[in-house]
């Protein structure tokens, strides 16, 4: 098993770095007009995961953003994925 203070010395100011850039945008689009958005609402949701304190919280993160349907859809409605998955009358 690694050592929690060799792990922290490794990975430590990525994370911060990385936890700064989330608070930055979730800032950004507080301040911003418009409506919600299922993108920022999976953001949040992903973020309370992370308190869980849990040692599956990477796993539960990425189910915030990944689609839980199992049936495909007929035809694409955009050109792109997004990124997370809109509310679906399923989920």
């Amino acid at each position: 098993m690694a050592d929690r203070k060799n792990i922290l010395d490794l990975y430590f100011l990525d994370a911060r770095a990385r936890l700064i850039d989330i608070a930055a945008f979730m800032d950004r689009v507080d301040r911003a007009d418009g409506e919600t958005d299922f993108r920022y609402d999976a953001c949040c949701e992903a973020l309370k995961a992370l308190e869980s304190g849990h040692p599956d919280r990477a796993e539960k993160v990425l189910l915030e953003f990944s689609d839980p349907s199992d049936e495909p859809i007929p035809k694409a409605t955009v050109k792109a994925a997004c990124g997370a998955c809109p509310d679906l009358d399923n989920s």
